[in-house]
C-alpha cells in the first residue's frame, strides 16, 4: 500500500532536498549558522547615520575633467609645436589618475611614466626636475612605488595646496617634458 504525504508535507519535504541540493552540507550549516546574524545587521541597517561635525571634515578641491583635458590638450599641442611625441598624464590630490592622452606615436612607455610623474608631482607640490635634486641626499626616494624622479612633473595648485599633477613623458628629455607639462598647466590660468 502506497502512503500519501499532504500538501504540506510535500512541500516541506520538497523545499529541504531543493535547499540542500543548492547549498550543499556546509552552505546550509553557514546558513543556518549565520541566521542571527542576518536579524542583527537588519537592525544595524535600520539605525540612523550618525552626523559628522564641521571640526570632524574637511574639504578639498578638485580639478574637473574639463579643465584636466584643456590641460593634457595644451600639453600636447605644445609638443606638437615641437614635433615631440609625447604621452600627458593628469592625475588628482590623491594620486588618481583623471585622464591620459597618448599622443599620437608616442611611445608604450611613455603612459607610465607619465602618470608616474604626475603622481610624483603632486605627492610633493614641486616640479619633478626639483625631485631629481632630492635623491643625491634620499635615494631611497626613487624606490616609493608609483613615483618616477625625472623632469616632466608639474602640481596643480589652488591657494598653494596641490590639488592635480600633469605628467609629461615621450620628449628626448626632461627638461621637454617638463616644458610641455608647464604649458599644459598655463592654460588652467
Amino acid at each position: 500500500m502506497k502512503k500519501t504525504l499532504s500538501r504540506r508535507a510535500r512541500l516541506a519535504t520538497g523545499g529541504a532536498v531543493l535547499a540542500a541540493v543548492a547549498a550543499g552540507t556546509f552552505g546550509t550549516a553557514a546558513a543556518n549558522a549565520s541566521a542571527p546574524e542576518a536579524a542583527q545587521d537588519s537592525a544595524v541597517a535600520a539605525s540612523p547615520a550618525a552626523a559628522a561635525g564641521k571640526r570632524d571634515t574637511t574639504t578639498s578641491t578638485h580639478l574637473t575633467i574639463d579643465a584636466a583635458t584643456e590641460a593634457a590638450q595644451a600639453a600636447l599641442k605644445a609638443a606638437g609645436k615641437e614635433g615631440q611625441r609625447v604621452t600627458v598624464a593628469v592625475v588628482d590630490r590623491n594620486g588618481n589618475t583623471i585622464l591620459t592622452m597618448r599622443g599620437d606615436g608616442a611611445g608604450p612607455q611613455s603612459y607610465e611614466s607619465a602618470e608616474k610623474k604626475a603622481y610624483t608631482a603632486v605627492s610633493w607640490n614641486a616640479p619633478t626636475s626639483e625631485l631629481e635634486g632630492r635623491l643625491e641626499n634620499a635615494p631611497n626616494l626613487k624606490d616609493i612605488p608609483g613615483t618616477l624622479f625625472l623632469g616632466g612633473g608639474v602640481p596643480v595648485t589652488a591657494g598653494k595646496a596641490p590639488i592635480a599633477g600633469i605628467g609629461v613623458a615621450g620628449a628626448p628629455s626632461g627638461t621637454l617634458d617638463e616644458k610641455f607639462a608647464r604649458a599644459g598647466a598655463a592654460a588652467l590660468n
